[in-house]
């Protein structure tokens, strides 16, 4: 096997594994979305307040695992205060009324994460030293880092984890029931409180995992709230409203923009990466505006 085919599937796998990272912040917005058909704009704050509060309970000594308990729990309180305090008084409210209050929630969980922790850049050591692994390929060594390797498993197990409980559960049915239509479901005995409880705590988990994940490579630091944009794109790919969707758009993102940097990006001065999974939705828009998995929307006029 040739050393550039070698190195083609080195920069694949590279990406790919990127790409289930991407796809586990893109399932925090979904699960929000199927529940309410609101685009939850607070996700990639929720993802620093989570991983910041982790990092920050760790420096006031408490043990690793004990402080990714407690940073579980805060975030289930931020989906019951979420659920009570912002989507309770908003029932029947427009789309677009929900979508201005996650906006704000955003804001203030930004502001409450920083005045309670700091705005220091933290350095999140998971223990996985990132050294290269070699797989060998026909006596020829192909090189992964292992943090992307590990962070490539934890993502995998939890969306497909969570796309099963969504799915095949009694759970799945009664959040389907009710993103299809919340006044059936509530007559018909479903607690859209509880559902909503479930989801929006669901997604602050979610959001703690991702930041885990991120500020590993990254650093702790407020730029992980752009993790909601970089989701953007495998919404757009993948259906809002499509767990599956979320799983195998991040995947496509997470190859194209390896390859196009790596093949293309010379040609272009460099960082395609950055913007290529973005022309790549503007294709998805015009060709299928619902994503690949996403289900059309007819509405009356």
């Amino acid at each position: 096997m040739g050393n550039e085919i070698l190195f083609f599937f080195e920069v694949l796998v590279g990406g790919l594994l990127a790409g289930t990272m991407y796809s586990l912040v893109a399932l925090g917005f979904v699960l929000i979305y199927k529940a309410s058909a609101t685009f939850n704009f607070a996700q990639g704050a929720m993802v620093f307040f989570a991983v910041l509060s982790f990092v920050g309970f760790m420096e006031l000594g408490l043990p690793f695992f004990v402080a990714f308990i407690v940073t579980i729990g805060l975030m289930i309180l931020v989906g019951l205060a979420t659920e009570r305090l912002v989507l309770r008084p908003l029932v029947n409210q427009s789309e677009d009324t929900l979508l201005m209050a996650t906006i704000g929630l955003g804001y203030v969980l930004e502001g409450l994460a920083q005045a309670a922790w700091g705005v220091e850049v933290r350095r999140l050591d998971l223990g996985i030293p990132d050294f290269p692994i070699m797989w060998i390929v026909d006596n020829v060594g192909i090189f992964i880092s292992a943090l992307d390797v590990t962070a490539g498993i934890v993502a995998a197990v939890m969306v497909i984890a969570l796309a099963l409980l969504f799915t095949y559960t009694k759970i799945g049915l009664g959040l389907r029931a009710v993103a299809d239509d919340p006044g059936a479901a509530s007559s018909i005995g479903i607690p859209l409180s509880q559902i909503m409880l479930l989801v929006w705590s669901s997604a602050g988990v979610v959001a703690l995992v991702a930041g885990c994940l991120w500020g590993a490579r990254a650093g702790v630091q407020f730029a992980l709230v752009d993790l909601a944009l970089k989701a953007l794109p495998v919404l757009i790919i993948g259906g809002f409203s499509s767990i599956p969707g979320a799983i195998i758009a991040g995947l496509i993102v997470g190859a194209v923009e390896k390859l196009l940097e790596v093949y293309i990006g010379p040609f272009f001065g460099g960082a395609i990466e950055g913007w290529a999974p973005y022309v790549l939705a503007v294709f998805f828009l015009l060709a299928r505006p619902e994503g690949l998995f996403g289900e059309k929307i007819i509405r009356r006029v």
